[in-house]
């Protein structure tokens, strides 16, 4: 059986596609099914997406989309399956999912793992902003076999429209990608705090700035930011690595604390925690604000601590920083977590039946 699998970014470079369905390519195949994919945006284009100016590039791109998913109509008469992840063009109404899922009369699996539907558009688009139609999240919907997605907030808003939901986290490769690995640091470094993320979410650490500058009066440590892009802020114990696929765990493995403050809010509550996941998966100890899934996955004390207030915050770095015994703690008991209830090992047989008539 085939299984079309349409999405928006070229493989390997977005996460929300690299963790939700791109690694379990592998155990479809092993299972027997063939695979066929297309993105929306193609490589060049991607490239210069986020990137301020480049508006020509972005037009041209955005109408070599549009070319690809009337391209890939041909493709779907041999289809069995159509997987859909968060929509099939950035830009006006879905026609497309319609013609899938009404005239070629596929079985659409449509997946998401943020609030879609609400507006939550790039400062570098914010023109395109108007066009998104937000609102063709519940026709999706509507119109799927069945609707994937990675927490209990968004499965509510699923099931208005459809009454086969499935929550499907969003999880980590521990075996082969998230190795844990083991670091012996010398006596005087200082302890590295670190956050990893795109240009979307460093709003975020706005929350943090504050804390971080109260905590460097009386403690030694570096703040590492890892993304596409630089905060705004210079302190000099902050500093950036930009984000490479390449080097990612690398990267990610330098952290000893690491961070996930969230504003409390409805595009937040749609989150799946992913960032705590990484870190939890790497033996990294944990702090993340109470929101959405998060409350889910850590168990304040346990395998992480939780954070609502700025107090909160500069109590937990402050416990962290000074308690190697803590770290350790947390961060074996955030491992087995992952290992037990995030992982593709954990979860595969719950993907494969996404595709189980």
């Amino acid at each position: 059986m085939k299984i079309l699998f349409l999405f928006p970014y070229p493989l390997e470079q977005a996460p929300s596609q690299r963790f939700r369905f791109e690694q379990y390519f592998a155990a479809l195949l092993k299972t027997g099914y063939s695979i066929d994919s297309q993105s929306f945006w193609g490589e060049y284009y991607w490239k210069v997406l986020y990137k301020k100016g480049n508006t020509l590039q972005k037009v041209w791109g955005l109408l070599n989309g549009f070319g690809r998913r009337f391209k890939v109509l041909s493709q779907l008469p041999s289809a069995d399956f159509v997987f859909i992840h968060r929509e099939l063009t950035p830009l006006g109404p879905p026609i497309f999912e319609w013609l899938i899922a009404k005239v070629f009369r596929k079985q659409v699996i449509f997946d998401f793992d943020d609030a879609i539907w609400l507006p939550n558009t790039s400062e570098s688009n914010k023109i395109a902003g108007w066009l998104k139609w937000h609102s063709k999240t519940g026709n999706i919907c509507q119109w799927s076999w069945k609707v994937s997605v990675g927490n209990s907030y968004l499965a509510n808003y699923a099931k208005q429209f459809n009454d086969n939901v499935v929550i499907n986290p969003t999880t980590i490769d521990t075996e082969h990608h998230h190795r844990i690995h083991k670091k012996t640091k010398p006596t005087n470094d200082p302890i590295v705090i670190g956050w990893t993320g795109s240009h979307s979410t460093l709003p975020y650490l706005d929350m943090l700035w504050s804390v971080l500058e109260e905590l460097a009066k009386d403690q030694k440590f570096s703040f590492r930011v890892i993304s596409n892009q630089p905060p705004l802020v210079t302190y000099p114990w902050l500093e950036f690595t930009p984000w490479n696929k390449d080097t990612e765990i690398g990267d990610l493995a330098v952290i000893d604390i690491g961070v996930m403050p969230l504003t409390d809010d409805k595009w937040s509550q749609g989150k799946c925690g992913f960032k705590a996941l990484q870190y939890m998966a790497l033996e990294i100890p944990t702090i993340a604000s109470p929101v959405g899934v998060n409350v889910d996955i850590i168990e304040n004390g346990n395998n992480g601590l939780l954070a609502a207030s700025t107090g909160d915050w500069l109590v937990s770095l402050k416990e962290t920083l000074t308690n190697e015994g803590l770290r350790k703690k947390l961060g074996e008991a955030g491992r087995k977590t992952v290992e037990d209830r995030y992982s593709i090992k954990a979860n595969t047989q719950n993907f494969l039946d996404l595709f189980s008539k």
